[in-house]
């Protein structure tokens, strides 16, 4: 049994990677159309798609929204606050057990 013959590396332009990771996008076809039809491989393209929305917060996949910098500044204050008001149940749940004994 012969192996299959590997193909030259191929390069591609920024452009050209932009145009396919839009196609993957938009959702007119799914990544394995665009594949077959450009005659690329599934883990360059996905390769390509996860450089162009590398955001780790953000859904999985070829359709997910890149998150604009609005999103991404909010996201982050609403985890400061949520971390602050964390913090602040655990003071309060201290305080309440030190008040509960010294009421003893």
């Amino acid at each position: 049994m012969g192996k299959k013959k590997r193909r030259p590396r191929r390069q591609f332009t920024p452009e050209f990677k932009a145009e396919i990771v839009e196609l993957c996008r938009r959702g007119d076809r799914t990544v394995h159309q665009v594949v077959k039809d450009f005659d690329l491989t599934y883990s360059a393209v996905a390769h390509w798609i996860e450089q162009a929305y590398p955001d780790p917060d953000a859904p999985t996949g070829p359709t997910r929204e890149a998150l604009t910098l609005a999103e991404k500044t909010e996201l982050t204050a609403l985890r400061q606050e949520n971390a602050r008001l964390k913090q602040d149940v655990e003071i309060l749940k201290r305080a309440t057990a030190f008040f509960a004994k010294e009421t003893r």
